[in-house]
């Protein structure tokens, strides 16, 4: 039988697995707040998202194909009257608590790290005081695993401390966020550190990333895959995902934390685009906002910048940022289009072979990949997925495959068994899930 948040989700579009699920989980969550009835307790469900296409595209104003997972953060939160914010981790048997101001700073090696860059730039942004709240909350998505679990967290705690301040009332959010893709341009904004139109940036948390993690969580489509475009975000396309196919996760057992070991790795290739757009503009002026801004001012702009790229001698390692346009250029604006357009019209051969490309990209040229993302990827195709591909910030983090419903408990068996009888150590700590293409965040 259904509860009241299981039928909230189911009515979403979430399966009704997954809205069952969801449902035993925040059962707990509410016991650990020990909430009852009150009728001041806030919930959200904050899902995770799965990168389809658009390797590392978004900070670039490049274009990714996404969509919201079945898994995520179910949060309850009890607003205070002062300005403490006490967060109970229910999954980590852990708690962390903090006052919300303007200059909080927590170690970046701490899963506070992101909790307390939302209150700090709130408090910058929305200046006067500000109410905190007791939250309690549990993920099932898996940890650093590519499937934006911090960038879900961010939203939790935004939802939060938004609703108990009723932030969408005041005149500087009015000014700046109109639509849920406003939403989600701040608060990967908030992430990254940088201004968002008259909303000031800060220190974020140390990686410079975009908002297509953000997009997706805040503004997906049930049963949809969606094509974006970023800085600023806008929707291009909304695509319906075949009612047959679902997704299988494999997760490798390699960390994808991105304030962690992977932080640097992770800034290179931000910090690749970064340089390419600031040569472009010494020579040909300051217009272009993005550097699919430069490569789209003019036919022949893309081989300009590579002839940019070749001569230029003030620019460090020009093989490997020349590496870096190709798969970028490539991906946002040749293979996500042509993958769009072969779902549309349901030809997933094309699809797949599209998808191939992508990971071929990342392998070679991006360079964001490791042995086991790579083997899981080809495993998954000889395996019988139409298309797989690995996702998210990558140097590990997990891959895709899109295979039938019917086919998806055995296929998924078949792939976890291969992988634990592989040479790879991480296969020990790997995990395999299903999910369709879930709803966007949503508040019960």
């Amino acid at each position: 039988m259904r509860t009241g948040i299981a039928e909230a989700l189911a009515s979403a579009g979430m399966s009704e697995r997954a809205a069952q699920e969801k449902a035993r989980i925040f059962k707990a969550v509410d016991r650990e707040l020990k909430t009852g009835d009150n009728p001041e307790a806030l919930r959200w469900f904050v899902p995770g998202r799965i990168e389809v296409l658009g390797k590392h595209t978004d900070y670039a104003g490049g274009r990714s194909l996404l969509c919201a997972a079945e898994r995520g953060f179910c949060v309850v939160a009890r607003p205070r009257t002062d300005s403490l914010v006490r967060i109970d981790d229910d999954v980590r048997r852990q708690s962390f608590e903090f006052t919300i101001f303007p200059n909080l700073e927590i170690a970046s090696s701490h899963w506070g790290l992101y909790p307390a860059a939302v209150a700090r730039r709130l408090a910058r942004n929305f200046p006067g005081a500000l109410r905190g709240a007791d939250i309690s909350l549990a993920s099932d998505l898996p940890s650093a695993a590519g499937m934006s679990s911090s960038s879900a967290l961010v939203i939790a705690i935004y939802s939060v401390l938004s609703a108990v301040n009723r932030l969408s009332e005041r005149t500087e959010y009015q000014a700046d966020i109109h639509t849920e893709e406003d939403l989600a341009g701040y608060l990967g904004c908030v992430e990254n550190g940088q201004s968002y139109r008259s909303l000031v940036g800060d220190s974020g948390v140390g990686t410079f990333g975009g908002s297509e993690d953000h997009t997706a969580i805040l503004a997906s489509k049930a049963g949809h895959l969606k094509q974006y475009s970023f800085c600023p975000v806008k929707l291009e396309r909304t695509l319906q995902l075949p009612g047959e196919l679902v997704f299988v996760i494999g997760v490798s057992g390699i960390a994808a934390d991105k304030t962690g070991s992977a932080k640097l790795r992770y800034n290179r290739a931000s910090q690749a685009v970064r340089s390419i757009l600031q040569a472009w503009r010494s020579e040909e002026g300051p217009l272009a906002a993005t550097l699919a801004a430069a490569a789209a001012s003019s036919f022949d702009a893309p081989d300009r910048i590579r002839a940019m790229i070749r001569r230029t001698g003030t620019l460090e390692d020009p093989a490997w940022l020349l590496d870096r346009f190709e798969q970028f250029w490539a991906e946002s604006e040749k293979i996500i289009p042509l993958a769009s357009k072969a779902l549309t019209r349901r030809d997933l051969r094309a699809f797949g072979e599209l998808v191939d490309e992508s990971q071929a990209a990342a392998e070679s040229l991006l360079g964001n990949q490791v042995p086991e993302t790579v083997w899981l990827a080809r495993q998954a195709r000889a395996l019988g997925a139409c298309a797989a591909s690995a996702f998210g910030a990558g140097f590990g983090g997990s891959v895709w495959a899109l295979v039938s419903r019917e086919e998806a408990a055995g296929f998924t068996g078949r792939w976890r068994e291969a992988y634990e009888h592989s040479t790879f150590k991480a296969a020990r700590t790997s995990e395999f899930l299903v999910t369709a293409a879930g709803p966007p965040a949503i508040r019960l």
